[in-house]
């Protein structure tokens, strides 16, 4: 090995560490209320990663760059680009990173490398072994952007190559563990069996071609003589038992994000689908593909409004969501609307859940006595909230009407999804002819 092809390889891995810390900084910040600036060092490290593997390949191949070591570095800008669009609801950040999720699937960057690795002695074993859950992890992340881009073909490829790959890893290492993968499998089946009855429908995105009636556009004028106001941010969540969702994505907050988003117009479709078609090049002379890091400019539909940003929470308790309504209220303009969507039961489906948490009259006593808030005398009912939180009843996990009072101050636009959502209608409505 000649020196210049070991320092190649030495940048190469000081970069990449570098890379690497930037990157987890970015992905531990919220999605929301701030954070760009970690996610652009997190960009600019890895496109100089990538440019650098891209000019000097064959050193780098040389010095003892592996298949993987590239993956991951594609891997980690298809992260990014899908964080970013689930920051800014940027319909490109979402192409991009189909893009380089579809090349490293195409080029087999962690397959290839699994079996190489494999045919060690005990270390090539465990080192084929996280290189295999590093390729878990990558088609679960690749399966989410492709069901959010509508890929049909390619979420049943995915979803039966998962399948395949967790049998696979159980017969090649019999002495590790998989449970956890047999339960992602399980929910998926379930996620992609309740969303199919919806394929070959129309798309859950708003389609300026369909769903426009110019009928309605002097009606909805009126209403914006004085005052113009604009969808600009969206708070989605749900918390149910045993609900339908794939890694922490629920089918609730699944469909509601594609209703809140534009259908791409015909010309975006074109470019998109040319853009990934060429992701996808076989490519067989080193470990690395031509992935152009930088998507075109013209990738995005400068004929369709901006998509509102959202912030989507998985599970939250009572307290972490209204923190995180409170951080995208200071933000908020005077001219933009925040939409909140909550899917969450009352405490009926709970006490249905098992008989030991079931509620009796004396313990909504009990639990009204432990948690002596100032709430009205109708908290005492146990159809007056949500419940967002584990097995239990009372306290700190219910949602009540009130909860939100502070964020009308901005316009609001609330979509309760519950058996208990006459609830919210009626105390908003009463508490609003009282102010």
């Amino acid at each position: 090995m000649a020196d210049g092809e070991a320092g190649a390889y030495r940048e190469f891995k000081a970069l990449a560490e570098a890379a690497d810390r930037k990157f987890a900084r970015a992905r531990d910040l919220p999605l929301y209320g701030g954070g760009d600036h970690h996610s652009r060092k997190a960009f600019k490290a890895y496109t100089r990663l990538w440019r650098l593997q891209q000019e000097r390949r064959r050193e780098l191949v040389a010095g003892g760059l592996r298949r993987w070591e590239i993956g991951e570095v594609a891997s980690r800008i298809g992260q990014l680009y899908y964080a970013r669009y689930l920051r800014t609801a940027e319909p490109r950040s979402l192409v991009g990173a189909y893009v380089f999720y579809e090349a490293i699937y195409s080029r087999g960057y962690f397959g290839a490398a699994a079996g190489a690795e494999g045919g060690g002695g005990g270390g090539g074993r465990h080192q084929a072994l996280l290189i295999r859950y590093k390729e878990l992890r990558f088609i679960a992340r690749f399966l989410v952007v492709a069901m959010l881009m509508r890929r049909a073909e390619a979420v049943d490829h995915l979803a039966g190559r998962l399948r395949a790959l967790v049998e696979e890893s159980k017969a090649a290492y019999p002495k590790t563990n998989f449970k956890e993968w047999k339960q992602v499998l399980q929910e998926l089946g379930r996620f992609l069996k309740a969303d199919g009855a919806y394929k070959g429908s129309r798309s859950l995105r708003y389609d300026n071609l369909f769903d426009s009636y110019p009928s309605n556009l002097a009606s909805i004028a009126r209403f914006h003589s004085k005052r113009v106001l604009k969808l600009k941010e969206a708070v989605l969540t749900s918390y149910r038992r045993n609900e339908v969702k794939f890694t922490e994505l629920t089918l609730d907050t699944f469909r509601m994000l594609q209703c809140l988003e534009w259908e791409p117009t015909g010309s975006y479709q074109i470019a998109a689908k040319e853009l990934t078609e060429n992701g996808t090049v076989s490519d067989q002379s080193g470990p690395s593909g031509l992935i152009d890091i930088h998507l075109s400019a013209e990738i995005s539909d400068g004929s369709l409004p901006s998509n509102p940003q959202k912030a989507i929470i998985y599970h939250p308790t009572v307290s972490h969501l209204l923190a995180v309504l409170a951080t995208i209220c200071e933000d908020l303009s005077q001219d933009s609307i925040l939409l909140i969507y909550i899917s969450a039961s009352g405490s009926t489906e709970q006490n249905m859940a098992s008989q030991k948490y079931a509620s009796s009259s004396s313990s909504h006593a009990t639990a009204a006595s432990a948690f002596p808030i100032d709430k009205p005398k109708s908290h005492m009912s146990s159809d007056n909230h949500l419940w967002l939180g584990p097995r239990g009843s009372g306290g700190p996990n219910s949602l009540y009407p009130e909860d939100l009072i502070p964020f009308t101050r901005y316009p609001l636009f609330l979509v309760i999804d519950s058996e208990n959502s006459h609830a919210f209608k009626a105390g908003l409505s009463e508490l609003n002819l009282g102010l």
